[in-house]
Parts: C-alpha cells; sequence; structure tokens
C-alpha cells in the first residue's frame, strides 16, 4: 500500500472548505487529533467543532467513525461534506435499504473517509468486525456530554463507546458544546477509561470577562492607572512592538510592580524563564508581544490588557481569553488611537499578500474597530461576530455606562461626499482638510478648494472628524484601497446613507474625546479586600513549599468565598466552593486559622470524613454523650468508651432501634446497655 505524504490541514481549509483561516481553537484541536491524540474538545455552539475532526479525517489514512445522537444533524453533515467534494455516509435507522447498500459498497471500495453512525448500532455483535474490516482508525464522538447520566441528554447506548474504544484500540475525540466540570469528568472516566485526554475548553462566550476600551490619551499613565488599581493580581499587557513591551514593563516595576517583558527577540532560556514565573509566581505582569500566551494553561490571571490595538478580533479574543479561565471575574481593558490604526493599515499594505486578501484583512481591521468604536453592548457586537446572538451583558463598559450617541447622517454624508467628490483617490487626512476648509498647498495644487464639500464640516474639529472616520471604518463604509496607497473607498454599505435612504447613529463621547475612563474595581467588597490578602499570603506560602503554581493549592474563587463567608469550622470550610475532602485535611486548618484568628483543635481522622455533612453534627453530640456517660449515670459506674470509628458508623447509619445499633462493629451488650438509649436519641434529634 502506497503511503502518500500526510495533506497540509491549512490547505485543505482553503480548497475543500473554503475558510481563509481557522477560527480561534480550532487549529490546536485539528492538530491534537491530527497527532493521533486523545482529545476532549467543549466549544460553544457555531464555534466550528464539525470541522475539528472532519479536517483531520481528510489529512488520515483509513476511515474515521462519526458517532452522533442526531439522525438529522448526521445526513446535514453527510450532505455538506459531498457538497464540498468528500466522500461521507452515514448508517443510521432513518436510512433506506438502497441508501444502506451504497454505504456499504462505497466503504468496500475504499471510496468512504468519513462514516457517521448512530449510536445504538453499537449494540450490535457485528459493528467492531465491520470497522475493523473497513481500516477505522479514528473514532470521533460528537455530543459527548450523552454519556453524563445525569444529563437531559442521557444516552444508554452512549456507555458502550468505551468498549468499542478498547476493542479497536484507536484514537479518540470527543466533542461536546456544553461540559461543565462533573460532566468533563464523566466523559473522561466512561469514554477515556479515566485516564485525562488533551482537552480543549474553547466557549466564545466568556461572561466574567469584563470588556472596556478607551481611546488613547496619555495611554502610559492610562496602563498604570489600570495597573495599580489591580495590584497583586497576575496579569498581562500586549504592546504592538518589542521596544514598547521593555519601556512599559520597566514603567510597572518603577511603579512598584513586579513586572517582566517577553518578546520573540529574547534568547529562549530567559523566555523560558518568564514562563516559570509567571506560572509560580502570584501577582506578576508580563509585558509581551502576541509571541507570549500560546499554551500558557495559567487559570488564575486576573487582567489583560492592550496597550495597542490588536491585530483583529481573532487576535483580540484570543488575547483576552487568556484572563480568567478559572471562572473568577477578570477584566480587560483596550487602548486605541489613530497611530495604531495606521500601523496596522501599513502593515497590512506591507505584507506580500495578494489584493483580495489585503482587503479582507482591511475589513477584519474595521470589524475590531467596530468593536472599539460600538455604540451599545460590546460583547453583542463580539459576540455577533462569532455567529452567536446574546442579550446585553451587563459586564462592559458600554453596559455600565451607556456611550453618548449622535445623529451623524449629516456629517457622514459630508464624508462621503468628499470621497466621491475626489475620485476615491485620498485618504483622511486630506479628505479632513477639505471638509475643515484647512487650505494645504495638496488642497490648493489639486484645486480642491473649490469644491462644494470644501469647508462644510467646519462644526467639527480635525480630531474629531478623525473620530468619525475612524467610525465610519468601523461600520465598514468605507475601506483603503491598497492598491490606491490606502486612499478610502466607499463600500456598499455607504450607499444607502449617501442617497438619504438610510440613517446612522455614532458616538459623541470618542469624538469629543472624553477623558478615557478608568474604573477602579477590586475584587471582593473593600471589607474582605484585607482578608483576602492574608488567605494570599497564606496559600503562596504553600505553593512555595510545595513548589507548585497558587492555584494548585485553591483557586482564587475559592479564597474569594472564603473571605466573604468567612468560615468559622471545617464542617463550614467543607461547604466552600473548591474546598474537598483532601484539600481540607491538607490545607482546612490553617485556612481557618487565618480567618478566625485562632488555632483549631485538630478534628479526629474519623470525624474529619463527616466534615461538611449532617452525620458530622451527629458525631459530636453521640462524643458528647459518650462524655456525659464513661462512668454511667452515677459517675460511679466502670469506665466505658467507643472507639472514635464505631462512632462514626453511628453518625452514618443512623440506627433507630437497640438491635440495629447492636449490629454496628464494637458496641457489645455492656456498651449497648450503657450508651444505647441516649445514642438513638442522639442520633435522630433534628
Amino acid at each position: 500500500m502506497m503511503h502518500h505524504p500526510m495533506p497540509n490541514p491549512r490547505d485543505l481549509l482553503a480548497t475543500v472548505f473554503g475558510f481563509p483561516a481557522f477560527r480561534p481553537g480550532q487549529e490546536e484541536i485539528v492538530a491534537a487529533v491530527l497527532a493521533g491524540k486523545d482529545t476532549l474538545a467543549v466549544m460553544p455552539t457555531g464555534g466550528g467543532k464539525s470541522l475539528c475532526f472532519q479536517l483531520p479525517a481528510l489529512c488520515r489514512e483509513g476511515v474515521t467513525v462519526v458517532i452522533s445522537p442526531l439522525i438529522a444533524l448526521m445526513r446535514d453533515q453527510v450532505r455538506a461534506l459531498r457538497a464540498v467534494g468528500v466522500e461521507a455516509g452515514a448508517l443510521t435507522s432513518g436510512n433506506t435499504e438502497e441508501e444502506t447498500e451504497e454505504v456499504f459498497a462505497a466503504l468496500d471500495e475504499g471510496r468512504i473517509k468519513l462514516l457517521y453512525m448512530a449510536p445504538e448500532r453499537l449494540a450490535s455483535a457485528a459493528t467492531v468486525p465491520l470497522l475493523r474490516r473497513i481500516n477505522c482508525t479514528l473514532i470521533a464522538v460528537d455530543e459527548a456530554h450523552c454519556v453524563s447520566q445525569w444529563g437531559h441528554d442521557f444516552r444508554p447506548d452512549y456507555l458502550r463507546i468505551g468498549e468499542l474504544r478498547r476493542a479497536l484500540g484507536v484514537p479518540f475525540a470527543a466533542f461536546t458544546a456544553t461540559a461543565d466540570e462533573e460532566t468533563r469528568a464523566e466523559i473522561v472516566t466512561r469514554l477515556f477509561d479515566g485516564v485525562a485526554p488533551e482537552t480543549f475548553l474553547r466557549g466564545f462566550d466568556r461572561p466574567n470577562i469584563n470588556l472596556a476600551f478607551a481611546v488613547k490619551d496619555k495611554p502610559r499613565d492610562q496602563i498604570l492607572a489600570f495597573a495599580n488599581g489591580r495590584k497583586g493580581q497576575s496579569g498581562i499587557v500586549y504592546c504592538a512592538t518589542r521596544a514598547k513591551t521593555e519601556t512599559l514593563a520597566q514603567a510597572l516595576r518603577e511603579a512598584g510592580h513586579a513586572a517582566c517583558f517577553y518578546h520573540g527577540g529574547m534568547d529562549a532560556e530567559d523566555r523560558r524563564r518568564v514562563e516559570i514565573r509567571f506560572q509560580q509566581d502570584d501577582g506578576l505582569i508580563v509585558v509581551a508581544t502576541i509571541a507570549f500566551g500560546m499554551g500558557i494553561d495559567k487559570p488564575d490571571i486576573r487582567w489583560v490588557a492592550h496597550a495597542d490595538l490588536p491585530k483583529s478580533i481573532e487576535g483580540y479574543y484570543q488575547e483576552i481569553g487568556r484572563a480568567g479561565r478559572d471562572g473568577a471575574p477578570a477584566e480587560t481593558l483596550t487602548l486605541y488611537g489613530p497611530d495604531d490604526i495606521r500601523l496596522r493599515r501599513s502593515q497590512i499594505d506591507e505584507g506580500l499578500a495578494p489584493a483580495d486578501r489585503k482587503d479582507a484583512d482591511h475589513g477584519r481591521l474595521n470589524t475590531l474597530l467596530g468593536l472599539a468604536e460600538a455604540v451599545a453592548c460590546r460583547r453583542q457586537v463580539l459576540l455577533g461576530y462569532f455567529g452567536e446572538a446574546s442579550d446585553p451583558c451587563g459586564n462592559c463598559d458600554l453596559c455600565e455606562r451607556p456611550a453618548l450617541l449622535f445623529d451623524a447622517t449629516d456629517s457622514v454624508r459630508k464624508a462621503l461626499s468628499a470621497i466621491l467628490r475626489t475620485g476615491e483617490w485620498f485618504g483622511a487626512g486630506h479628505l479632513i482638510d477639505i471638509l475643515t476648509g484647512n487650505i494645504t498647498p495638496k488642497v490648493r495644487e489639486r484645486g480642491h478648494d473649490q469644491l462644494p464639500t470644501f469647508a462644510v464640516g467646519r462644526d467639527l474639529s480635525k480630531a474629531a472628524w478623525g473620530a468619525v472616520f475612524r467610525q465610519m471604518m468601523g461600520r465598514d463604509l468605507v475601506r483603503p484601497d491598497t492598491e490606491r496607497y490606502g486612499a478610502l473607498r466607499m463600500t456598499d454599505a455607504a450607499r444607502p446613507i449617501l442617497r438619504g435612504e438610510a440613517n446612522i447613529t455614532l458616538r459623541k463621547d470618542t469624538v469629543d474625546s472624553a477623558a478615557p475612563r478608568v474604573v477602579i474595581k477590586s475584587l471582593v467588597a473593600e471589607e474582605d479586600a484585607a482578608l483576602l490578602s492574608a488567605l494570599k499570603a497564606k496559600r503562596r506560602a504553600f505553593a512555595e513549599t510545595a513548589g507548585v503554581p497558587a492555584y494548585v493549592v485553591f483557586a482564587d474563587r475559592t479564597l474569594i468565598e472564603m473571605a466573604e463567608k468567612r468560615p468559622k469550622t471545617l464542617d463550614q470550610m467543607m461547604g466552600i466552593t473548591g474546598v474537598g475532602a483532601k484539600k481540607l485535611e491538607s490545607f482546612g486548618k490553617a485556612f481557618l486559622a487565618v480567618i478566625t484568628g485562632a488555632e483549631t483543635a485538630p478534628l479526629h481522622p474519623q470525624r474529619m470524613k463527616l466534615a461538611g455533612r449532617d452525620a458530622g453534627q451527629v458525631f459530636d453530640r453521640l462524643s458528647q454523650v459518650q462524655l456525659d456517660l464513661a462512668r454511667g449515670l452515677d459517675g460511679a459506674g466502670k469506665l466505658l468508651s467507643c472507639t472514635q470509628s464505631t462512632l462514626r458508623q453511628i453518625a452514618e447509619r443512623k440506627p433507630s432501634t437497640l438491635s440495629e445499633l447492636a449490629y454496628i462493629q464494637g458496641m457489645n451488650e455492656q456498651k449497648l446497655e450503657r450508651f444505647g438509649d441516649a445514642f438513638l436519641v442522639a442520633v435522630n434529634e433534628v
């Protein structure tokens, strides 16, 4: 059998599926599946899940079998694949006999790359031999959360997938859009035999991340103010140039922050050192180019600031997405100004891409400007770009403080008219000179002071016109024309406005260049902040001793909850999110001491097992009874006591009669007589 070189997924993405680039998160999942690693990917609906198994299937030898619970969905996918020229088939109960015959014939001839299969087929003894015969080399499971017995989508047949995997011994890729931590654990247990696969969590909506943009106005001070409001929290500042990362890191250090820089020009050893420090230190700020962040799995990054406008919405989303992976609140701030836009435009124009690709990149930059200059909830704009509808989020700067708007139809029409009357041959600078009546040599030379549009825009300043043009780009009404050295040309979207058929509303505050507002926020209410710091210090001490990152001890959100709820006992401590039996045993006492300011008497290991449960209270009552009756009611009897293990069993089993109590190990005749009745009262007291 001849081995062909493996096709490149990027090429197939373009040639077969017609997509110019991967969406955020897709590429690394495709790479893992392609490399034959067991993979679990949690991606949002509309995040491009199916591509993550279809693309590797085309690159690999053999057949990829896709198990999916919905017949309609399978049919759609097969239809869509055939439409792009990929041989695919489905075996479901919805098939006609002819359809099934056709699929088998195509399999026998080795034409099919992707075979969709309903889970109920796994119950058939013929399935494994069939899959061996057709050379199945990869199994993809769609909607993997169907294995969860607690979920509303539970499919008993999904429980057989694990057996299938063992029988075939091929790599496995599972996908789902909805999987909380518990469901993920269940998927790993049932599908992957408890061996953790490479796991990717991709949710386009990250509701815990606060989104904010501000127009640049002394940008260094803006970044410093933002960092000062978040002292001691891990953060990343992204910059457009290497030089800037170094000067800004220095400025942050001078302002009293732990900060270091990171860029592609450093040698590998230095970069590695920064990465390790960032993983292990609590509260380090890394000032970096976008070279930083790939493969960084630090869940407690509390903020990301962009000192310069990112390259695209995808880039922006990937970079801010590094914050708050633990689900606790995280914040972002993106600064932008005319210089950034010029820099990004020139990067596109000076690139080597063909003209149509450059045009698309200018369009993408326009989309990012549209997000920066959004008139209402930013999350709606952002998720809309990824094809998701949403309500206003209440967690972005524009939800917290609505933008000031104005009817800009008149101004936009003047600008469009200036563009058309000068033949779409000029950039914003020259057009603004015309609109504001500024007779420069270039204006005079070209006779543009004679245009009807000359000086019709004197009501706005030069800077204000700059903001209007920026917002027009953000709405994709105008784009720079790469073939004409960045001259602005109108898009079709602008025509209705020019013709007077549509109005347009723009933001007044960014036109007036309202002073940027930096809101100082802390993770907890003022009265809990000092306690949170003390808990973090204790966490750091444990983390340093063990040589592990801080979040391995406790996540931020766990410490926040401790600071807010202030548990007084180990039982209450067990009720805090993120405190399990093992962590209670390792750290409970130490953290409780920080909260209550006093040492807690250690609990007996048997009692520790009942922490946070009702049985714990019962155990305490039984201990008291035993103490009171140790020498009998009159205090003159023989000293008797039960072991802690016996007390624990009574507390857990809650016997309701003396004969039930007699069954418990360690309860002999004498002890029953002495403690029996009182124990039963203690057990059944509510």
